[in-house]
């Protein structure tokens, strides 16, 4: 080992590795390989110093870095080269290395946007064979009978490759993964329960960003084989490992159950004990909830496989128990620094032991997702949860699965706390899917009722409750639940859009959205005896009506206001008027009938089955105006949600980097050579 000495100083340096001091010659621009044409066979025997070469390469100028350009291509060649070499140990230091190599020019591409990455790591010259051929042996090491830590090596480049730049679409490198498709070795891992266990996440996690990829410019080959893919194990394994993640997230929040005892209902009296809702200022932080933000990525997954695949669905209804060992939970490298992942103790007891699937993690998720409005960040996961929801409902398949009777689940949803309401602990019903997801989206409904209204992601949930109240009517699905919360749900909108008319309309057009729920009344009143349970329901449905008649006076006199003016809002307020015709003709039908009875029997007072008699009666005599396309809807499409969901990506890359530390790699590493040493 050579030393120097401090020049004016006769004190030593520290004893430098070899390896180190052939980073700092290599750097300098030195020819290391002319009188030694084995060097690189020894330079990768060495251990690679991760830091110190990270350490030189921060060091260098940007002009600093063009010129040695062709040192540094030298030295990402022999990387790729080694990866194909039968001997171990030079491949994973090469892995090892490149993958310091490719880390730390992202982070200096981050920092100044004038370096050209393609440039300095690949050349000008035969860049597209030097990536074929690095792909190539990724490709044989994925498929092949190795060890997973290799194989975890291999996912970790390609993963460093993916997130490198926050904009996915103007990273360089990712075009060669589009060029040379890995789609089949990577979902090959997903097909068997220990290779899932070991890099299901990763692999759901690389897929969702290279689906990303300039998705609406080109033809990427991810989209194209995710959308037709009909292999059952690797679909299964894909929604696995999707229910683990999300799982962990339900699990954290929902924390501290004992797997004895309370259970679920005492964990979460304590969890929500004393919190409660004020105004939109002092919304409360769900207690546990974590803020790393890592489970975006496995939203996105879940979004882009529920709007690509129609396969996919049945992939959602997959039951199993929910401690079986077959759904592996996602690795402990998903969770933030200092977080344990959930034991099996704890998912027995928020389940209850009860089947589940994919469906029922992600409303349970949803729920808690959708109690948090406050920041950009919780906004833009909510609106994903309602997107993803969208293109659940328009699928047949779905629908069918989530309104089977037969079918049924307790699912436990996270409810807020508010001052007009307590929790009170109570054992979920077992109910149909679809039932579930109604009372996901009154709970929606009921909480955000603010100053600041998130009014885009009440379209999104107004829409979905479209969707499957279509489904209901075009199938004539009774689905047996009491309706009387949705239609309260409803009216408390519409009497929260009148109330606050002048403050929403600065950012909202509410007669829009006042006409979607007044068409969703209509498709009640008009079609409501083909899909409502009993003809009590149906009943009831008059009631409410009739009841809350001064709801739909104010909004009917707030848009004849409006629309016998000149401002921007006069066409949309006439078609609100319009629509509320029939709703109008019940209230004018039955509240003078119900006077004229009142006085009969000298009564101020009335109570419900009273006035349902009066309505019952008088039926005969109502004229309602037959209103078609009621339940007509435009399909989900991706287009309008473009902004959206690159933020989301975006979010999902920035939480992975902060995820891909060194100390992985090198556990994988260690594991590695002690494996093959062992061998030896």
């Amino acid at each position: 080992m050579a030393t120097r000495k401090r020049s004016g100083s006769g004190s030593k340096r520290h004893l430098k590795e070899k390896v180190v001091q052939i980073y700092e010659s290599f750097f300098r621009g030195e020819d290391l390989t002319s009188d030694n044409p084995t060097f690189w066979d020894e330079f990768f025997l060495l251990k690679p110093k991760i830091p110190q070469l990270e350490a030189e390469i921060h060091k260098l100028t940007v002009e600093q870095l063009n010129n040695l350009k062709d040192n540094i291509n030298l030295l990402v060649v022999q990387c790729i080269d080694m990866l194909g070499q039968e001997h171990h140990i030079r491949l994973v230091y090469a892995l090892q290395t490149f993958s310091a190599i490719l880390t730390t020019m992202y982070q200096r591409a981050g920092q100044d946007p004038s370096i050209n990455i393609k440039f300095i790591l690949l050349g000008t010259d035969n860049a597209n064979s030097k990536m074929q051929k690095l792909l190539e042996h990724c490709s044989t090491v994925l498929a092949g009978d190795v060890p997973d830590s290799l194989k975890s090596m291999v996912i970790k480049l390609l993963l460093i490759i993916a997130i490198g730049i926050d904009n996915i679409d103007e990273n360089p490198l990712v075009e060669y993964l589009m060029l040379h498709s890995l789609f089949e070795p990577l979902m090959q891992l997903l097909c068997t329960s220990t290779e899932r266990q070991q890099h299901g996440y990763d692999v759901v996690m690389l897929l969702m960003f290279l689906v990303n990829y300039k998705k609406q410019e080109s033809a990427n080959p991810y989209v194209v084989k995710l959308s037709i893919l009909d292999d059952e194990l690797a679909l299964n394994g894909y929604g696995q490992v999707i229910t683990a993640a999300l799982n962990d997230f339900v699990m954290s929040t929902f924390g501290g159950m004992q797997a004895s005892g309370g259970g679920w209902l005492s964990s979460l009296t304590s969890m929500v004990g004393g919190i409660f809702l004020t105004s939109d200022e002092t919304q409360p932080v769900v207690r546990g909830q974590r803020n790393m933000g890592g489970e975006e990525g496995m939203l996105l997954a879940l979004y882009e496989a529920s709007h690509l695949n129609r396969n996919f669905m049945t992939t959602l209804a997959h039951s199993s128990s929910a401690a079986a060992s077959s759904a592996p939970p996602s690795p402990p490298a998903t969770l933030p620094p200092h977080q344990t992942p959930p034991n099996l103790a704890q998912i027995q007891a928020l389940d209850n032991e009860q089947p589940t699937n994919l469906l029922v993690t992600f409303f349970q998720y949803c729920s808690i997702v959708m109690a948090d409005t406050r920041t950009e960040s919780s906004i833009n996961k909510c609106s994903l949860c309602f997107i993803t929801l969208t293109c659940i409902v328009e699928e047949q398949f779905a629908n069918s699965i989530m309104h089977d009777q037969n079918l049924t689940f307790k699912v436990q949803l996270y409810r807020l706390p508010m001052r007009h309401r307590k929790i009170v602990p109570e054992e979920p019903p077992s109910q149909p899917l679809a039932s579930t997801l109604i009372d996901l989206l009154v709970e929606f409904m009921m909480c955000h009722l603010l100053k600041k209204f998130p009014g885009e992601l009440y379209e999104l949930c107004v829409g979905v409750l479209l969707r499957l109240l279509s489904y209901q009517k075009r199938c004539r699905v009774r689905l047996s639940r009491d309706w009387r919360p949705l239609w309260a749900a409803l009216i408390a909108l519409l009497k929260f859009l009148v109330t606050n008319e002048s403050t929403l309309l600065r950012r909202h057009n509410i007669f829009t959205m006042a006409q979607q729920v007044v068409n969703i009344f209509n498709l009640f009143i008009t079609f409501g005896d083909t899909f409502l349970p009993t003809p009590a329901s149906y009943d009831q449905l008059y009631y409410e009506l009739i009841r809350m008649h001064q709801v739909f006076d104010n909004l009917f006199y707030m848009a004849l206001r409006y629309s016998t003016g000149d401002g921007e809002f006069k066409a949309e307020a006439l078609r609100l008027a319009n629509c509320l015709v029939n709703v109008r003709a019940i209230i004018q039908h039955f509240s003078p009938k119900i006077e004229v009875w009142l006085a009969s029997q000298s009564l101020s007072t009335p109570t419900e089955d009273q006035i349902l008699e009066v309505v019952r009666k008088n039926y005969d005599s109502l004229i309602l105006k037959l209103q078609e396309g009621l339940e007509a809807y435009e399909r989900y499409t991706e287009r309008a949600h473009r902004p959206l969901l690159a933020r989301l990506v975006r979010a999902a890359s920035g939480a992975a980097r902060l995820r891909a530390d060194a100390a992985a790699l090198r556990d994988h590493s260690a594991a590695l050579l002690h494996h093959y040493t062992t061998i030896a």
